[in-house]
């Protein structure tokens, strides 16, 4: 891998204008392509033989019309009752002028004898149920903002109003610039500490937000073909934005000792990008290796987002290895210029920044040290006994956003239930099956009211809705859609010729929460497999990939313990902007744990690749430690710094999604170049001495050896000179 790598960068550094004029071409063509298709994110949560599914299938081919589901549009009278003469004319007025947008199917009247239960009782709020043609997911922002726009301007003075349904989540997608600015700040300050140069800091921030662009153009483009999570862009830019950086900083600092050994420029970028980049190669196919595995838990939209966190990985690996390179030749001895005034050597001087120190204190104390840092973790970790996986509802986004608005106006007019209606599809036997059913799930514990039950043309199928008492996201209207499956359907439908099922979006959560929860152990278990085998070819070890895995599982149950502890249980959630406790979303832990035993990997193979090193020039154990934690630490902990400021940054963001996704990953991150790869892992290598390099005779004639640094090619080539 190295003299490819080499060669490849040797190419790069020689046609470093064209390398870096063809990047920028790039990046624009895509983004112009991308900016031109438009967005079209959307959650598939099509679960192939749930329930949920089941109900959705029968409404696509009996009820075409609804297939894409209805949007509320909420109206309160500021004065009086909204059935008053001029805020019902206002209503009305609305519903005209939606009703002549081409996008609209069909908008009906909530005063209308045709549309019951649409007016609150108290008089004060009503809605009106809009059909668009496109489904979520198909509707441009562009049109969705229109759409909101028209109904809030026909409105007038005089009334409240506010979009629910898919369009309203269309214009309600907190923005992450600000995130992204915060990060990248940080990013620069570390940068900063690190080389001490404005030239040096620049280069890993260029190459970074290059690689973003075009993965985020890519994925744009790719929404159109494919149906891509909605939250898949905001995690893409954070993983994306995060390893670019990382890998930048270990690439640029390999150049800078290269150069500082008498190298010139276009000879240390090629060097670099063959020896820091063949880490990076490797340890970046281990993160995407991890994400990709997501695709065996046969869930659509865990997928998407592990293919497209998998995309902006791959398009930062490339960047590291061809246009870094070229930007490191143009640059040449400048890297070296507008110098800042810091009160330490910026240089390839490890020992003066205490990791010599550090790394002997651990091997003097190592049991101490195991024994602290995994009673940290586990105290930590304690708290993911009781993850339960729910449902965000829209009460957790911000009351300026359009769908936590109509979400307010739902629960004030019609209760908390009717933001998150269950659907009940028939097969029928009989039309009396429909009312039995229909008064059995009306008396049910849980719900407050049913709606008059629709048939198809021709009567052999039915569909309702059902109003649970309770929210979307609370575990007891999943206990409501448990119960009406597991006893009041069959015991209403028992003895007849019908069906139903229990559809919708808030009941197709509850199933991708059972779900997940089945798959999680086979995706732990086939991504803790795949690791090891990568680590153990790479540094022909049994002993060291084993440590490997129960340490990042380790550092990865301390993340499912704070994420509980912040999110679940509440403490401190209003210091990242909630207004309490919320849900864990249900896709959080299976993607979180892909993305984290992939990142953590590359912590490893940096450490374990100088131990290793060290170790093949002394062949002592302890020594080999020492040295490699003295020669890594610096670089290990910069880089994790800055991911960590990446991914925090984005608890800025109004999405409690995507404030559970910055929240555990840099919490994880941080922890795990911390206590795991600072003090757990040198200690335990310490105390299992030679025993970290057993290797069986059998094995080691059979397994390919691979130089993931290419010390060993540099050093061939030079006796070969």
């Amino acid at each position: 891998m190295t003299g490819g790598l080499y060669r490849l960068a040797g190419f790069c550094v020689r046609h470093r204008k064209v390398v870096v004029g063809s990047w920028i071409v790039l990046a624009i063509a895509i983004t112009f392509l991308s900016t031109s298709l438009g967005k079209q994110f959307a959650d598939n949560l099509s679960l192939p033989g749930k329930d949920s599914q089941q109900a959705s299938d029968l409404v696509d081919s009996k009820f075409p019309s609804q297939a894409n589901g209805s949007n509320p549009v909420l109206f309160k009278a500021k004065q009086g009752k909204i059935t008053d003469s001029s805020n019902q004319k206002a209503v009305e007025s609305a519903i005209k002028t939606l009703s002549g947008d081409s996008e609209v199917t069909s908008i009906n009247d909530p005063f209308s004898a045709n549309a019951p239960g649409q007016v609150s009782q108290q008089g004060k709020i009503a809605y009106a149920s809009m059909l668009i043609g496109d489904g979520p997911g198909e509707v441009s922002d562009e049109t969705a903002q229109d759409l909101v726009d028209k109904a809030h301007s026909a409105g007038g003075s005089g009334l409240d109003v506010a979009v629910g349904g898919y369009v309203g989540q269309q214009v309600s997608k907190p923005s992450t610039e600000s995130s992204e600015v915060v990060g990248l700040v940080v990013a620069m300050i570390v940068l900063a500490l690190t080389f001490g140069t404005i030239v040096a800091i620049g280069l890993p921030i260029f190459s970074a937000l290059f690689g973003l662009l075009v993965s985020l153009g890519l994925i744009t483009i790719l929404s159109n073909v494919a149906t891509v999570a909605t939250v898949a862009p905001t995690l893409s830019t954070m993983i994306g934005l995060g390893v670019g950086i990382d890998y930048a900083l270990f690439v640029v600092t390999r150049h800078r000792q290269a150069m500082h050994q008498g190298h010139e420029p276009p000879e240390a970028a090629a060097r670099a990008a063959a020896t820091a980049g063949g880490a990076v190669v490797f340890a970046g196919s281990t993160v995407v290796v991890a994400l990709l595995s997501l695709g065996l838990a046969g869930i659509p939209l865990v997928w998407t987002l592990g293919y497209t966190a998998a995309i902006a990985v791959i398009v930062a690996m490339i960047a590291s290895i061809t246009f870094l390179p070229a930007l490191l030749a143009m640059v040449g001895h400048r890297i070296d210029r507008l110098k800042i005034p810091l009160p330490h050597n910026t240089r390839a001087d490890h020992e003066a920044h205490g990791w010599r120190r550090w790394a002997e204190g651990v091997a003097r104390r190592p049991i101490q040290a195991v024994v602290v840092s995994v009673l940290i973790l586990l105290v930590i970790a304690i708290p993911a006994r009781n993850l339960h996986l729910g449902q965000e509802d829209d009460h957790a986004l911000p009351k300026s956003t359009e769908t936590r608005q109509a979400y307010d106006l739902t629960t004030q007019g019609f209760g908390v239930g009717q933001n998150g209606p269950l659907l009940i599809a028939m097969d029928v036997g009989s039309t009396a099956d429909v009312n039995s059913l229909s008064r059995a799930i009306s008396k049910a514990k849980g719900i407050a009211s049913v709606t008059p039950p629709a048939l198809d043309k021709a009567g052999d199928a039915a569909i309702f809705n059902a109003i649970p008492t309770t929210s979307p996201s609370s575990t007891a209207t999943e206990d409501t859609v448990n119960r009406l499956r597991d006893s009041t359907i069959p015991d209403a439908l028992k003895g007849t010729k019908s069906e139903a099922h229990v559809g919708g979006q808030t009941a197709g959560y509850v199933d991708l929460a059972e779900e997940i929860a089945d798959k999680l152990p086979q995706v732990i278990l086939l991504v803790v497999a795949l690791s090891f085998l990568v680590l153990m070819v790479a540094f022909r070890s049994i002993v060291l990939p084993l440590q490997a895995a129960v340490m990042n599982l380790l550092s990865i149950a301390a993340a499912y313990g704070l994420v509980t502890f912040v999110f679940q249980e509440g403490h401190g959630a209003t210091l990242i902007g909630l207004e309490g406790a919320v849900p864990v979303v249900s896709f959080l832990p299976l993607v979180l744990f892909a993305i984290l035993f992939g990142l953590s990997m590359d912590y490893e193979v940096f450490l374990l690749t100088q131990i290793k090193e060290a170790w093949h020039r002394s062949g002592d154990s302890d020594a080999a430690v020492i040295a490699g934690v003295t020669t890594s630490g610096r670089v290990i902990t910069s880089a994790a710094l800055i991911m960590v400021a990446v991914f925090f940054s984005f608890v800025l963001s109004g999405d409690p999604v995507v404030k559970q996704f910055g929240v555990g990953l840099a919490f994880a991150v941080a922890i795990d170049a911390t206590i795991v790869r600072c003090l757990l892992v040198p200690a335990v290598m310490i105390l299992m001495k030679r025993s970290n390099w057993w290797f069986p005779a059998w094995l080691d004639r059979i397994v390919p050896r691979i130089d993931i640094e290419g010390n060993e090619y540099f050093e061939n080539r030079e006796t070969d000179r």
